[in-house]
């Protein structure tokens, strides 16, 4: 593969169940045996059936910025416990644990860089971490995000990877729907372009606020995008769901999504994107 450099290993997230650890990954979708070096290639897309595997907010980065440059902001923030919060472990000690096991403070990184030679502000979240769920540091993340853009008068990516809100933070993770999507009216008014990237899996509160609000919502192939899950609405209206309910591809063909983006595609539609509205 010629069109673009081999990346540096890098960490893909907490989605490798029964897969071999090393130099061989096993698709989830169709099975397929793949070599890590072809992975990377593929830049972790499945070569036989294009399966996106789940990939970190440093990845997500290195694809998007010219050169793979780019600072990170306010890295240091991390959950506290406000609630106490205990359910098979103290919500103190599961946030040290993950903290340990990913690198990360918590499931969003914030950075700025060049895309196409324009400035571009990119918030990324990651399911390795607690379900990727919304908590206050999601939350507040996303907001600087927002602020960073606007400061620079830069268009902004948020790139949405979570189960939904952090339930050990209760009402303050809720309140990031709130204050996120306040935040974002913002941008709006000052016509600055937004961009939101739904990968898999994109649910709950996360979903129900900054993540549909895009100026352009772009989606990877065959994602789940709900709020509630499938499992959940079936047993509540009672009825048998559409094939393909909450992919990609049924939400594009409903309106809720306006394009479906091949990862090895993403940073020229993108720019190509930027070239139409700047």
């Amino acid at each position: 593969m010629a069109w673009f450099k081999r990346e540096k290993p890098s960490i893909i997230t907490d989605q490798k169940r029964d897969t071999p650890e090393g130099l061989w990954w096993k698709c989830d979708n169709c099975g397929a045996t793949i070599h890590k070096k072809q992975l990377e290639d593929y830049l972790y897309t499945c070569p036989e059936c294009n399966n996106h595997f789940r990939i970190s907010p440093q990845k997500y980065f290195e694809i998007l910025f010219d050169m793979e440059k780019f600072e990170e902001f306010d890295a240091n923030l991390r959950s506290a416990d406000p609630l106490n919060f205990v359910d098979t472990k103290r919500y103190i000690d599961r946030i040290e644990s993950t903290i340990r096991k990913t690198g990360m403070m918590d499931a969003c990184r914030n950075a700025v860089g060049n895309i196409g030679s324009r400035q571009t502000v990119v918030s990324a979240m990651d399911f390795g971490f607690i379900g990727g769920s919304m908590g206050s540091v999601v939350g507040e993340k996303v907001a600087r995000a927002i602020d960073k853009s606007l400061a620079l008068h830069a268009p902004l990516i948020v790139i949405s990877q979570s189960g939904g809100a952090r339930m050990m933070e209760a009402a303050l993770s809720l309140m990031q729907m709130a204050k996120t999507s306040a935040k974002l009216t913002r941008l709006h008014d000052k016509g600055i372009p937004y961009i939101s990237l739904l990968t898999d899996p994109t649910t709950g509160g996360v979903t129900a606020s900054f993540a549909m609000l895009g100026d352009f919502n772009l989606a990877e192939p065959n994602a789940l995008i709900g709020f509630a899950g499938p499992r959940v609405i079936k047993e509540t209206i009672r009825r048998e769901l559409p094939d393909g309910f909450q992919r990609s591809e049924f939400l594009r063909e409903h309106g809720f999504v306006d394009m479906i983006v091949d990862r090895k595609e993403l940073k020229k539609n993108i720019e190509r994107l930027f070239s139409l509205i700047l």
